[in-house]
This record gives C-alpha cells, structure tokens and sequence, in this order.
C-alpha cells in the first residue's frame, strides 16, 4: 500500500481537542504539536511547533459553537499547513455548521452551506472527511472530494445490546417527514418497524405535532435525528408518542448535540428516559443533565483517516 505523503499528522483546533485526542489514541500517534489562540482584538492567531512538509495532515476541527471562531480556526489551520508545504491537507470536521442553510427557501436567502464550503476550499484544503451532513447535497457543494460518515452503525451497536431481550417491543421513530429516509435505513439495520411523528412547523425552531402514523402503542420507542439544536421538536414528538400514541418509553439518539438556549431544561423536563448523542460536538462541562449520554466517534474517525492515508476505500465504514 502507498502512502499519500511521507507520514501522518494530526492538529486540533479548540473545539474538540478530546476527540482529537482520541483518535490519536486510536491510531498510535502524538498529536501534532500547535498553538491555536486569540489576539486581544479578538482575532485568531495559529502556530505550527513541528515540520508539516510532505506530510499527509488532518486537522480536526468541529464548526459548532461558537460556530464563526471556530470556522475561522479551521480556515487559518489550513492556510497555514498549505503554507508550511504539507503533502496533503483533510479537513475533518466531525460537525458541520451551517448546513441547514443548504437552498434558498424564500427570496434573498444566502446559501451559506455553498459559501462555507468555498472557503474550505480555498483556504487550501484537499479533502474534507465529516459526518451525518444535515443534507447529503452538501456534498455537491465542495470541488474536493468529501466522506461523509454515518453515525448510525454506532447507535446500531449500542441498541442491539441494549434491547436484545426485548428486540419485539421496540419500535424506530421518524421525529419528522424529511428525515424518514434516515429512519427507514436505521430501523432496517435493527429489523425493527417504523413509525412517523408528522409535525406542522409554524416558525423557526418551534414545531406542532400533528399525527403519528404508525401504532407504537406499548412500544419502546428509539426517536432518530440527525441534530437537536433547541429540544423543542424532539421533546414534542416525545410527549406526543407517550400521551397519543401510548408508548411504554421514549429513547432519543441523534449525531449532533448542539443543545443551544433552552434545550438542556426541555430535555430535563420532558418525558424522554435517555437522550444518546455522538461526540461530534463535546459536552459542555458546566451542563448536568443525567438523561443526557455521549457515544464515541473515535473510532470510526481513526479508522477513516488510516485509510484514507492508506488510500483505501472508506466505503467499508457505512455498513
């Protein structure tokens, strides 16, 4: 097998140095030594202590909160690995900001999905290595080629242990029309029924349950998402699938645990037993919410970055 570049290095940004860790733990590697700070101003200031030439680099780098400083980190790290001549730069970016801004919905709309992806690429990077994209068309937006994993086979995993003397009663529901598809896929590698909350959103970030197509009567009930941003479609579908539909419990799991204004109370309050999130975006540790679990992506991600280093297929990681 040829390597692409002379060896592997791995950076980290500030906003998910842990995760960063972990995959370098995973890979048997140091991560690469950098600084990455403010200047007074508040601009983003980067230092790169080890020689990157020839080097095949990963940057790991999660675009969440606080989503522009962290975009700008990511960018400023990529400049600066083109500049000190690496082999080849990925940008991995476990969560991808702005991706709900993915086509325009009324007039005048930006699509910052598209610009974002720009600047990725002209900052200088060669490919992008991600996960659970909030629309798969993203991928089409970038000119390099972009992985974008799947977080399912992880919670796969971890329901098939944890629901395996009682895998009859344990239903998947979709928490909305647009992510059935999603579902669909999740609930057939389970070889479980599928269910729909369907759901009328009168404004941003506030939605009103509408149905549930489906009988989830006495079912446990696994509710798949992709992100939960403020709770609030989550936590209502929840209550919806216990007080209409008679579900015996509400399990949520979703890629992305944003978990911005009120959502860490709505979940606190709600009727859900456990919420599963990936460490995609880490937990905030000022946040206490035992409902609240994180899985590990680490794995999945070491697992990618060796083989693209390899030059090997990835395909192997969305089974």
């Amino acid at each position: 097998m040829i390597a692409h570049g002379k060896d592997i290095k791995i950076f980290s940004g500030n906003s998910n140095p842990k995760l960063a860790l972990d995959i370098c733990k995973k890979l048997g590697t140091q991560m690469g030594n950098a600084e990455v700070g403010t200047f007074s101003d508040g601009e983003k200031s980067v230092s790169i202590y080890e020689t990157v030439r020839g080097s095949d680099v990963f940057v790991v780098q999660s675009t969440c909160s606080p989503v522009n400083d962290n975009l700008m980190e990511l960018l400023i790290m990529i400049d600066a690995m083109r500049r000190a001549s690496a082999g080849r730069v990925t940008a991995v970016i476990p969560y991808f900001g702005y991706a709900r801004q993915d086509r325009k919905t009324k007039p005048r709309d930006p699509i910052s999905a598209k610009l974002v992806a720009n600047l990725i690429t002209r900052a200088g990077a060669d490919r992008v290595l991600t996960m659970d994209l909030h629309a798969n068309q993203i991928q089409g937006f970038f000119d390099i080629p972009v992985d974008n994993l799947l977080g399912s086979p992880i919670f796969v995993n971890h329901f098939m242990t944890k629901y395996a003397d009682c895998h009859q009663e344990v239903m998947v529901v979709s928490p909305d029309v647009g992510s059935v598809a999603r579902a669909r896929a999740f609930a057939q590698k389970l070889d479980m029924p599928l269910a729909i909350v369907d759901k009328r959103r009168q404004k941003a970030n506030s939605s009103e349950v509408m149905n549930i197509i489906g009988d989830v009567r006495d079912k446990r009930v696994i509710l798949l998402d992709d992100m939960v941003d403020t709770g609030g479609s989550l936590c209502g579908a929840a209550k919806a699938l216990v007080e209409v539909g008679g579900a015996k419990s509400v399990t949520a799991c979703a890629s992305h645990g944003v978990l911005s204004g009120p959502a860490i109370q709505r979940i606190e309050d709600s009727v859900l037993d456990e919420v599963i999130f990936l460490d995609t975006i880490p937990a905030r540790p000022e946040v206490k919410c035992a409902k609240i679990k994180y899985l590990s992506v680490a794995e999945m991600f070491a697992e990618a970055i060796e083989r693209i280093y390899e030059e090997i297929s990835v395909s192997k990681l969305f089974n």
